[in-house]
């Protein structure tokens, strides 16, 4: 009897420390594929993902599950804004449905194990795009062209997380070499994904041309805009190579399923006017030169901040300021108060300098006028009725 329960003592302790093993290693279990930038490791932004980003990216596929529900008993209901409670109100085009329900079916299971180890991907590409003022929803496009490998490479010879061709990475400042390519180092191929999304932009000023662009070239763009006599994506789109055209629609398929919605870079640019709130459109409305662009920071921030005491501490002009930031007061006083903050470069540092103090100041202003245009027509009425007008 004893040796039995010394033998069972043996072997419950080995299968803990097994599992103590197990778990360790788990914590500590390398990522996928290496950031190769160690300034981004040193920041935390690889190893200590956000938790808003976290719980967005949850709610994303959490919602993708239920979108998959949902086609059992109408697959389109899934597109129109109340069906996911969708905050923004963005719907999907009708000629888009068939092919993004079948994207969803096929690709929800992979992606909801992407959303996990994805993350310090994601939170990197995410700082990345803001720097240049892009939505980060684009991020999802490294998911399509290469399902965020490093070393992915196309038929055509695209290579890495963001598939660009050799001759399109040098323009960008990549080094492509038989010793060296700099096109599978992470950090810096999403800087020259970023350059060439934010030039294609410029160029079309539609984010569903943009996808299409990015993945068969402008010419093809402007071959399909003569032939279809239109600028708009589901007109032009069958003058398209279909891989280009399908890879818009995966796109936002895969939008879908992270975001659990559509937004801004899944829809046409008349379509986002119509649909999206006025808080949505103000990246349409800068009125800044590439030039001026190149040499500004963008930053995204949230709160009552106000144009007014910003340009005061940034020493800029107020018409100066709402040329980088379009309908600046309007948006902060919505219910989706965030905002992309740009602003040139030195006068980035102002406002990083100045930070609280302008949250401090812009907040007391609000406060002061919320009290004058509250109790300030009780008083003038009084007043009127004392002085008997």
């Amino acid at each position: 009897m004893t040796k039995k329960r010394l033998l069972l003592f043996v072997v419950i302790t080995m299968a803990i420390i097994s599992q103590l093993r197990a778990n360790k290693t788990a914590r500590f279990r390398p990522l996928p594929y290496p950031l190769s930038d160690t300034s981004v490791v040193a920041t935390g932004m690889v190893n200590a993902a956000s938790q808003a980003d976290a719980t967005r990216l949850d709610a994303g596929i959490e919602a993708g599950n239920t979108a998959k529900i949902k086609t059992q008993n109408g697959f389109s209901d899934l597109f129109m804004a109340s069906s996911l409670d969708a905050a923004n109100g963005s719907r999907l085009n009708p000629r888009a449905v068939s092919f993004v329900q079948d994207y969803i079916e096929k690709n929800i299971k992979d992606l909801q194990g992407m959303k996990s180890w994805g993350r310090p991907y994601f939170n990197m590409i995410d700082r990345i795009l803001s720097q240049y003022g892009l939505p980060r929803e684009l991020k999802y496009l490294a998911v399509i062209e290469s399902q965020l490998k490093p070393n992915s490479v196309s038929w055509a010879g695209a290579v890495g997380p963001w598939q660009l061709m050799p001759g399109t990475a040098r323009l960008l400042g990549l080094k492509v070499s038989r010793k060296y390519d700099e096109r599978t180092n992470y950090v810096k191929s999403t800087h020259a994904a970023a350059k060439y999304l934010r030039d294609l932009y410029g160029e079309f000023g539609d984010w569903l041309l943009v996808i299409a662009a990015y993945n068969g070239g402008s010419a093809h763009i402007y071959s399909a805009m003569r032939k279809s006599n239109s600028t708009n994506f589901w007109d032009l789109q069958y003058y398209l190579p279909a891989e280009s055209r399908n890879h818009v629609k995966k796109f936002i398929g895969t939008h879908y399923i992270f975001e659990g919605q559509g937004g801004i870079t899944t829809l046409t640019k008349e379509e986002a006017t119509e649909q999206l709130s006025g808080s949505s459109m103000y990246v349409f409305h800068r009125k800044i030169s590439q030039e001026e662009q190149n040499n500004a920071k963008t930053v995204s921030i949230s709160g009552k901040y106000h144009s007014t005491i910003i340009s005061k501490y940034t020493l800029m002009d107020l018409g100066e300021f709402s040329r980088y930031n379009p309908d600046f007061d309007k948006v902060m006083a919505s219910t989706n108060n965030t905002y992309e903050l740009k602003l040139p470069a030195e006068k980035m540092e102002l406002f990083a300098a100045n930070k609280y103090q302008i949250l401090n100041e812009s907040v007391q202003m609000l406060l002061n006028q919320t009290v004058e245009e509250t109790y300030m027509p009780r008083y003038t009425a009084a007043y009127a009725k004392k002085e008997g007008r």
